[in-house]
């Protein structure tokens, strides 16, 4: 039998940037992620940071977890506590050393994110979420003079998304909703903001619905003439949209033509390459396509040109993050599959067709042939809504005979997306239950991303609602009817708002199950909505609901009301420092289950968050999941 150490042989690389002739990257390469760099060609990579410092998961963190600045000799990287999520911009020489503040006494123990930088000016924005207070602030930090400017706040974002690049003029959006967001400028040298796109709050009417715009991402033109940005006003699926700052609230549409690729998904971003150049990506069915583009603004069409990830040895799978090296004129990338660990890329050339692998990652002691691809297994729900999904088989060459039990995994979010992504968590414990005989199965029900923004905001307060529906649908009408899958033999999985889901369906419909794992899932919705950083609070209101003017409905949806009909055995899996859901709300559900006199284990790690990085710590948590499984489903 294979043994999770096999797969976790493959370490992460993550973030690359390409500065001279040195590729810089996250990694866990030491057990704990980390950040190095190593020659452009390959070499040993060499540490930059202590090895006491872990570095927080880059898919937890909004904005840049780094970035160099050769101007000034130095690396500004965003460091928490072992998962706390208090992060704080720190500097580290370019060659490695003891992380010291950027600006110091300005962030200290913060919720920052560097969201936007400037490679020439040394120019870093910084999004501060307060934990005390339902507010958000917005700085613009200069890295030479260590000079913080205060831009805005708001209890609703103030989230900066493009500046112009004399640093004048700033974009930034609020968000009242999944997609309902206000795009707003705010100019040096002029008091207050100005509205360019969306319905603040005090124009808004009792009764009138505001439609969603998805505004993102801007792009100044023309020294801060006009903004090109990504929108959902003309496509569900996201497109690009053009206004001229003089004329707000007159957007135009920018058409996208050359597109190569087949399916269906959306348009993820976009980001300004050099002059008319941009690169803009997509979600295509879960699998990354990246394009070099031209962008005609008389004619408002953005040409894609070159493929950059999609095609060849990257296609299939999901580019975890790329950077443009302007000095160099190139690309260095992260790409994973369901079955290749993360390796980083260098694309080149006039015709972006030099493709170079800069890593050689590789999942040691499993035969070729052996880990799971998966197969689409897409369904029309209860209401003929299609869900999309994926199925996850035992390779033929492991030997298993007959329907194979059946493990169901939930991603979080709910705003989020299940992809063949081996940087994931969820992706090595997929491939570990096949190889131990499971047959998986990973659906995106409503409220998921990546299928456009409509079916995302199904999931606007309704958890436990029709999305509860879409999984009990496929459990009782769907996975039965796979003769290769024994759905009598079934357990769940899920983290986060996926513990929210497992919980969920383990006590509504325990029928359905012969055991469930919840990783730091909300518990009790309500305790769950007092205790989230207060800058939160605001957003989940709308997301969830707010837990004094709509407690009945909260208490109705939570799995705290209906714990007693759990009646499978239960895993909880919970991190000390994780800010999102706390420690103390897994606590009380295990005590109280333990107290009903029902069969619950709870595995608790001291120096995680709201994930599971560490090495020694995902080996642990992986065996007990997996474990957990073969002991109640017996493959």
């Amino acid at each position: 039998m294979a043994r999770i150490e096999s797969l976790l042989s493959a370490r992460l690389f993550l973030a690359p940037q390409a500065a001279g002739d040195r590729i810089f990257f996250i990694s866990n390469l030491s057990g704990r992620l980390s950040l190095y760099s190593m020659d452009e060609g390959g070499s040993v990579p060499e540490p930059l940071i202590p090895p006491h410092i872990a570095l927080q998961n880059p898919y937890l963190v909004e904005g840049a977890s780094f970035v160099v600045f050769p101007k000034l000799g130095k690396i500004l990287v965003m460091i928490d506590s072992d998962g706390d999520e208090n992060y704080e911009p720190m500097f580290v020489p370019l060659n490695g050393g003891l992380p010291e503040p950027a600006f110091p006494g300005a962030f200290e123990s913060q919720r920052a994110h560097l969201v936007d930088f400037d490679l020439d000016r040394n120019v870093v924005y910084i999004y501060v979420e307060s934990r005390t207070e339902p507010i958000s602030t917005a700085f613009r930090g200069n890295l030479e003079t260590g000079v913080v400017e205060k831009l805005d706040e708001s209890p609703h974002g103030a989230l900066p998304v493009g500046a112009d690049p004399s640093h004048a003029k700033v974009a930034m959006i609020d968000v009242h909703g999944t997609g309902d967001h206000v795009l707003y400028l705010v100019e040096r040298g002029v008091d207050g903001r100005r509205v360019l796109i969306g319905v603040p709050p005090e124009d808004r009417r009792a009764g009138v619905a505001v439609p969603p715009n998805g505004i993102s991402t801007c792009s100044f033109l023309d020294e801060g003439r006009a903004i090109l940005f990504l929108t959902s006003l003309w496509s569900d699926a996201y497109g690009l949209g053009h206004m001229e700052l003089d004329r707000p609230g007159e957007p135009r549409p920018v058409s996208i033509e050359g597109a190569v690729h087949e399916g269906t998904g959306e348009l993820e971003a976009f980001r300004h390459v050099s002059g008319d150049r941009y690169a803009v990506s997509l979600n295509v069915d879960g699998s990354s396509w990246l394009y070099e583009a031209a962008f005609d603004e008389s004619g408002l069409v953005m040409a894609l040109g070159p493929v950059l990830c999609g095609r060849g040895e990257l296609e299939g799978g999901v580019l975890e993050s790329f950077r443009y090296d302007d000095v160099r004129d190139r690309y260095v990338l992260s790409f994973s599959s369901a079955t290749s660990p993360t390796q980083i890329y260098a694309i080149e050339g006039p015709s972006r067709d030099r493709v170079r692998r800069c890593t050689h990652e590789r999942v040691l002691g499993v035969p070729d042939g052996h880990l799971a691809s998966g197969e689409d297994a897409s369904y029309a729900s209860f209401d003929g809504l299609r869900v999309s999904a994926r199925l996850y088989f035992p390779a033929p060459g492991l030997g298993f005979d007959g329907p194979r039990p059946l493990v169901y995994y939930i991603h979080g979010g709910p705003q989020s997306q299940e992809r063949p992504d081996f940087a994931w968590f969820s992706m090595p414990l997929i491939q570990f239950l096949t190889l131990s005989g499971f047959a998986v199965f990973v659906p995106n029900v409503r409220g998921s991303a990546g299928y456009g923004l409509a079916y995302m905001r199904l999931g606007h307060h309704d958890w436990g609602g029709d999305d509860t529906l879409d999984h009990v649908h496929a459990m009782t009408e769907v996975l039965p009817k796979d003769h290769r899958i024994d759905a009598r033999r079934a357990g769940v999985v899920g983290r986060s708002y996926g513990g929210f889901m497992t919980l969920t369906l383990a006590s509504r419909h325990p029928q359905l199950w012969s055991a469930a794992v919840d990783m730091f899932g909300p518990y009790d919705l309500i305790g769950f909505a007092g205790r989230v950083p207060e800058a939160w609070k605001p957003y989940n209101d709308f997301l969830l609901g707010n837990p004094e003017t709509e407690a009945d409905f909260l208490i109705e949806r939570s799995p705290r009301t209906f714990v007693k009909s759990i009646s499978c055995p239960l895993l909880v899996v919970q991190g000390k420092n994780d800010p999102r859901v706390l420690e103390i709300e897994s606590r009380e559900l295990v005590e109280t289950l333990r107290g009903m006199g029902k069969d619950v284990d709870y595995l608790m790690f001291e120096d995680e968050g709201h994930d599971v990085l560490k090495f020694e710590n995902r080996v642990r948590c992986y065996n007990a999941i997996t474990d957990f499984f073969v002991e109640h489903l017996g493959p």
